[in-house]
């Protein structure tokens, strides 16, 4: 029985731990391939005998090969072809090294699954041509191809200018065998007829007012013949294209606002490498006012809003339909600017009842305005309940005014309508306040200690009077 109980507790969660380890191990080892080792994360398959003949593949049921970052295969001579499927499986790959094996050939989407590439070691394999195309889509650290027979054809040029344009210092000592079989450095490679193509985008003015209509032509050029493409990015609105061997267009209709800024690319690309030319659209609309909220305190009062328009719209404050004049107590400010959308507040510095109301904002530019309004609540009235009192004297707001505000000039004061800054007058009427109550509690103070003063004379024995006659009495010894 104490047996039992010493192995049915604590220990016994640690041996069957220990077991579904074990377990863990002897599963990986099954679905790993023969002269291959792995782990959770890398794959590595040095042992030459028996070899392999195949890229690695994990068995079905074995760990998830998402999780493998690394392959590293050496000595493996029968292992020739990399197809197209071989390494999908292995989304999250980083490191690929094959050193020291008979690698002849990489099908061209090889690794069109594996977007997380940054190492790629092919040393001393028996590659003769390399595409660019395996590669073009990856953000390669490092692609190292040393100790390959590359045949020197314009098929391997992209590798020379892909080292001539190389940031890092380092150059790898890369050769290929001409049509004499002489090795010759591919540094000194020169193929006639075979260089970078290039691309020339002939475009209009792209700034286009918002639901017009652009087209974009683009003519290339190079030997060998490029090829023609669109790299739209993540555009919006509709748009088509036309190519017809060294010519194409590009027609967007119903252009979006939401599409100003961003950036269209004409590529030409061919065997050695590529180029480009970019445009930026402009789109001008008319402005939307997309968030206004009721006022919110932090270290300042502030009503919230955001702005969309371009050309920059200029803002306009009213408060309860009167134009509202900014100064050092009410302002504008802009926080963050996107582009063409704005997200700023109405500041306040210490309202009062007197600032309660109603806020319109108005947004203004040559193709329209938009406007929305928002009721404010700071303070209650003095000697009512804190809550919104919907009989505003008219006098408070008779001249509350500003002018036009522009997003560039946050504190616009150059109005001709003259600013009361009510914020300013109420502080100056509570100081008047202040001022009559210290006073008038001063006073009634010293009539009290005046009051007190007198009490005590009057019921003293040694009163004013009995004093002097006290000290006139003479001493006869």
């Amino acid at each position: 029985m104490s047996s039992w109980t010493r192995w049915h507790g604590p220990a016994m969660a640690r041996l069957w731990g220990f077991c579904w380890l074990v377990v863990g191990f002897w599963r990986a080892a099954l679905a790993c391939p023969t002269s291959c080792k792995c782990s959770a994360s890398r794959i590595w398959c040095s042992d030459p005998s028996p070899g392999i003949v195949a890229f690695p593949r994990l068995e079905p049921n074995s760990a998830d090969p998402e999780n493998i970052t690394e392959i590293y295969i050496a000595n493996q001579k029968r292992l020739e072809i990399i197809n197209e499927d071989d390494v999908e499986a292995y989304a999250g790959l980083k490191n690929l090294t094959i050193v020291d094996s008979g690698l002849k050939f990489v099908a061209h989407k090889a690794f069109l699954k594996n977007s997380n590439l940054q190492y790629i070691n092919f040393t001393r394999n028996k590659l003769m041509s390399l595409s660019r195309k395996h590669f073009r889509h990856l953000d390669l650290s490092e692609l190292i191809l040393v100790g390959n027979p590359f045949t020197c054809s314009c098929d391997i040029m992209w590798i020379k200018t892909l080292q001539e344009t190389k940031s890092s210092p380092e150059t790898q000592d890369l050769y290929c065998l001409n049509e004499n079989s002489k090795n010759i450095p591919l540094a000194n490679l020169q193929i006639p007829n075979c260089g970078l193509p290039s691309a020339n985008l002939a475009a209009p003015n792209l700034t286009v007012e918002e639901g017009k209509s652009i087209t974009l032509s683009c003519s290339v050029a190079g030997d060998p013949v490029p090829n023609l493409y669109w790299d739209v990015g993540n555009l919006v609105s509709k748009h088509m294209n036309e190519t017809s061997h060294t010519q194409g267009s590009l027609r967007i209709t119903n252009i979006s606002s939401d599409d100003s800024g961003k950036q269209i690319s004409c590529v030409a690309e061919n065997l050695v490498g590529e180029d480009q030319d970019s445009v930026n659209l402009t789109v001008h609309f008319a402005p939307t006012i997309t968030f206004l909220e009721s006022p919110t305190s932090d270290h300042h009062w502030c009503i919230p809003f955001t702005v969309k328009g371009n050309p920059k719209p200029a803002l306009q404050w009213f408060y309860n339909g009167a134009i509202l004049n900014e100064s050092k107590y009410i302002c504008t400010k802009i926080h963050v600017t996107n582009h063409t959308e704005y997200h700023g507040c109405l500041q306040l510095d210490n309202p009062t009842h007197m600032n309660n109301g109603d806020y319109k904002l108005v947004a203004k530019n040559e193709y329209g305005k938009d406007e929305k309004q928002i009721s404010a609540h700071f303070m209650g009235w003095p000697g009512i309940d804190d809550g919104a009192n919907p009989n505003y004297p008219d006098v408070i707001y008779e001249d509350y005014g500003t002018a036009a505000n522009d997003i560039g000039d946050t504190t616009n004061r150059s109005n001709e309508i003259p600013s009361t800054d009510v914020a300013d007058k109420s502080g100056r009427e509570h100081l008047s306040v202040y001022a009559v109550v210290v006073i008038a509690s001063v006073v009634g103070f010293c009539l009290l200690v005046m009051l007190f003063l007198l009490k005590l004379a009057r019921h003293s024995k040694f009163g004013m009077k009995g004093f002097v006659l006290f000290h006139k009495i003479p001493l006869d010894g």
